[in-house]
């Protein structure tokens, strides 16, 4: 079996860009294993020890990867997001829930074989919170985590079985095991709100309206947003999400008491989105045109989340506001990308 290796699945979406070349800056010699559907770019695909075009639902490849590999941590990416999740419930079910249930087996058939834990890294969503109105999420503030769990989509409602998996295979797997393993999987997971990147396009998640208004003003585009102008969420750009995890994967699990965190950077509504990217596009043409379907579940997802114990027990602190993310980081990055 080989040395150590990390296993990331999902390895071309968003947050899989930013994670591969963070690993590679911090240690050369890390040796990635990248799972997605979709090929990798050469350059991500560089900077990898193997790169498989598959799917985690493929018990075969999991199989494989087992036989031919000994993770020390795994970062589970690969999902169905949220709008495609409510249009293919099953799939997402499929996806969300029995792949990462699979990727849970192997992390406990590892642990067991090395007597070593395994950490896995999960990111799961603020979809996992569901609020009944607008009124009772602006009367909320900032939601702590064993709070109003009443996921109303099924994104949210697999994200949050999942971390109760997660919470099992930490803590209780296999409790009634006459002689109990020395090692388990280590679960880890991050409540992340929405997500923005300067590198990957938006794809058509629930809370891409903002990003998306900034691309489609870079290009003079006509955006017609989903939401209303108050509509509010709490944001974070990529480079945070990614030293989220990468610093709560650092951390000793004897600083941790939980099995999922809230993390935070700025809870901003659409109309604060519109105004800093007017600034930057004045030719931005914004047209808001709330989809009450879609609006709804941007509804049942809290203005701001508390991160205290992210902050208590590991340290965190997210390094970008809203004006720094875009100042420093989305406005430059967006104009570079469209300027021909």
């Amino acid at each position: 079996m080989s040395s150590k290796a990390v296993l990331i699945t999902g390895a071309n979406g968003e947050i899989g860009h930013g994670l591969v070349a963070r690993l590679t800056e911090k240690n050369p010699d890390v040796r990635i294993v990248a799972i997605d559907v979709h090929p990798l770019s050469k350059t991500l695909q560089e900077k990898c020890h193997e790169v498989i075009v598959g799917d985690i639902m493929d018990s075969s490849l999991l199989d494989r990867l087992a036989a031919f590999y000994d993770f020390g941590t795994i970062y589970h990416l690969a999902a169905i997001l949220s709008t495609k999740a409510e249009r293919e419930p099953v799939l997402g079910h499929r996806v969300n829930v029995d792949g990462t249930l699979g990727l849970l087996e192997l992390a406990a058939r590892q642990a067991r074989a090395t007597g070593e834990n395994v950490k896995f890294l999960f990111p799961s969503s603020i979809a996992a919170y569901g609020l009944p109105d607008v009124p009772s999420k602006m009367k909320a503030g900032k939601v702590r985590e064993n709070e109003w769990l009443d996921a109303r989509t099924m994104y949210g409602i697999n994200k949050k079985y999942c971390e109760d998996l997660g919470r099992y295979y930490n803590w209780y797997y296999r409790q009634i095991d006459p002689q109990p393993t020395t090692a388990h999987v280590d679960f880890r997971g991050i409540r992340f709100p929405g997500l923005i990147s300067a590198i990957t396009l938006p794809t058509g998640g629930t809370s891409d309206y903002g990003p998306e208004m900034m691309h489609y003003a870079a290009q003079g585009k006509v955006y017609d947003c989903f939401v209303p102008e108050s509509a509010t969420l709490p944001f974070m750009v990529m480079p945070d999400a990614i030293n989220a995890l990468l610093q709560l994967e650092a951390t000793p699990a004897k600083h941790l008491t939980q099995v999922v965190y809230n993390i935070g950077a700025f809870s901003v509504s659409a109309k604060d989105f519109y105004d800093v990217i007017k600034k930057a596009f004045p030719n931005a043409e914004v047209n808001f045109k709330p989809d009450s379907l879609r609006q709804k579940i941007v509804d049942s997802w809290p203005a701001d989340v508390d991160d205290t114990l992210a902050q208590k027990e590991w340290g965190w602190k997210a390094e970008y506001d809203f004006k720094r993310s875009f100042d420093e980081y989305l406005i430059p990055a967006v104009k570079q990308r469209y300027t021909k």
